[in-house]
């Protein structure tokens, strides 16, 4: 998984390729949190990303959770793919998806 992170003002863009699933996983969740307390939005860009697993779903709850303390999260350009693992998991009920 190739992860860009372009940040500005408490706000990061993370820009995701690849494959979000057991391997990669622990790489999204290092990221996400390497950007500290002073994160007050993040967006995770998906049009890269073609599959994720159950492990790929738990870094995006887990993000969830501490931005909803800190700040917002959406995720944009899912997939149709990606999409529809969020609503049959309900994940599209828990995250903001543009």
């Amino acid at each position: 998984m190739n992860i860009n992170i372009e940040r500005e003002n408490g706000k990061a863009l993370m820009k995701l390729e690849g494959r979000l699933d057991t391997t990669t996983a622990p790489e999204l969740e290092k990221a996400i949190n390497g950007e500290g307390d002073e994160l007050k939005y993040l967006v995770l860009d998906f049009n890269g990303v073609d599959y994720i697993s159950s492990a790929g779903l738990r870094v995006l709850l887990t993000a969830q959770k501490k931005m909803n303390v800190q700040g917002h999260m959406e995720l944009t350009d899912v997939s149709e793919a990606v999409m529809d693992i969020f609503e049959m998991t309900g994940f599209a009920d828990i995250l903001v998806i543009k």
